[in-house]
């Protein structure tokens, strides 16, 4: 295997590997968070309604901000912006651990503190999806897509076990923790080099550039079949949301089978990752995505269908492994299909659709649910997903005839 497809090739090129180190902190650090922020809040108010607002509060500002923070990608350094929210999650993460250490009563400063994150969040995605591309050469973009992804999988895998175990030393102590994994993910961005630099003498910032993204997403059938291809999968196939209901009331397990169901996807995603890494795609990339997406949706339906744990939990793993390749793809695309002068924007545009598929799909998935029952909310999902794959090869052929991804665009 020739060096520029070697696994871990990417790895060697310095600035690359401090930020796969400062994402992988960072995203233990916030998936421990998440554990810690739940249980407390739930222990606080009993109040099953309350974990619905904490997700809110984070959606909320990162919905009004995403737009401006992708004009704010394309117009300044990259490294600071993420570095700069690295700094803003880890106050939060020293509020959290100042309210617990005063003995927290009420839930609303904790929404505050999260209405804070998801600021923080909006900023750090267009500029964190932006920034990969200026960190390695064009050749080694493939295998730093993958390593990130696969990282990043790991990381939620690992952040919420270790989040439960140190929340039995009290929440004080995972708060703590995360301000200081947080603290050491900016102090690792701040030693990153790069050539690219804040976008000077570009045209000023207006609502003429800040729907940029949008018009060039538009623009380009290709980047728009891949994104909407993408939310409208994620939005009709979100069984993930209903696995609590899934073990108790279908397969009858407790809280550890659970886990290991709330697990199975991730580590589907995760080892789909390592193969992309050591073999990445690099012909008929327009086949792969659209069988990566129907991949998702039949493993959907199986997985509704399902009253076996282990049927289950293969079903769920091959949920993952399909939505890698579909990411990894659309990722590739979105980021070398654009321009580097207007990649942040389109990275929000981008953010925007993946943060409404997950949001939505979590919502549309507990409302069929309501509507049709358990099992048929989830099959349909899953049907729905396959007819949008079937549909979108008929809207979006040129998406379909791609055969190798295009070359960056500096």
């Amino acid at each position: 295997m020739s060096q520029s497809l070697s696994g871990f090739g990417a790895l060697r090129h310095r600035n690359f590997t401090l930020y796969l180190s400062a994402r992988l902190l960072a995203t233990i650090a916030v998936q421990m968070q998440t554990v810690a922020v739940g249980w407390q809040i739930y222990a606080l108010s009993g109040d099953v309604m309350d974990l619905g607002l904490v997700g809110l509060s984070q959606f909320a500002p990162f919905a009004v901000l995403i737009l401006i923070a992708g004009q704010a990608a394309d117009q300044w350094d990259r490294r600071w912006i993420i570095t700069l929210c690295f700094v803003v999650e880890m106050l939060c993460g020293v509020l959290l651990l100042v309210f617990s250490l005063s003995g927290l009563e009420a839930v609303w400063p904790v929404f505050a503190v999260m209405a804070l994150y998801g600021s923080a969040r909006a900023f750090m995605m267009p500029a964190s999806q932006a920034i990969v591309i200026n960190l390695v050469p064009a050749e080694r973009f493939g295998n730093a897509v993958a390593l990130s992804s696969s990282t990043y999988h790991v990381a939620v895998i690992l952040g919420p076990t270790l989040g439960g175990l140190l929340y039995l030393a009290g929440p004080q102590t995972v708060y703590a923790i995360v301000a200081g994994l947080l603290g050491l993910s900016a102090l690792l961005v701040l030693l990153i080099r790069t050539d690219r630099k804040a976008a000077a003498g570009r045209e000023p910032a207006s609502w003429h550039t800040l729907l940029e993204g949008l018009r060039f997403v538009r623009a380009k059938p290709i980047v728009l079949g891949a994104i909407s291809l993408d939310l409208f999968a994620v939005l009709f196939g979100g069984a993930v949301a209903l696995l609590p209901v899934y073990a108790r009331d279908i397969l009858h397990i407790g809280p550890h089978g659970l886990g290991l169901l709330r697990t199975a996807p991730a580590v589907g995603a995760a080892l789909t990752a390592v193969v992309l890494a050591w073999w990445p795609i690099s012909r008929r990339v327009g086949r792969w995505m659209f069988g990566g997406v129907a991949l998702f949706g039949a493993a959907t339906v199986v997985f509704g269908l399902s009253h076996n744990f282990y049927l289950s939990l293969l079903a769920l793993f091959l949920i993952g492994a399909g939505d890698m390749v579909s990411v990894y793809i659309r990722h590739m695309l979105v980021q070398l299909e654009t321009p580097d002068a207007i990649r942040g924007r389109v990275s929000a545009v981008n953010s925007v659709f993946i943060g409404a598929s997950n949001e939505l799909g979590e919502f549309e998935s507990g409302l069929t649910a309501a509507w049709f029952g358990l099992v048929p909310a989830v099959v349909i999902g899953g049907g729905a997903t396959l007819a949008i794959t079937f549909l979108w090869i008929w809207l979006f052929p040129p998406l379909r005839r791609i055969d190798r991804f295009p070359h960056a665009q500096r």
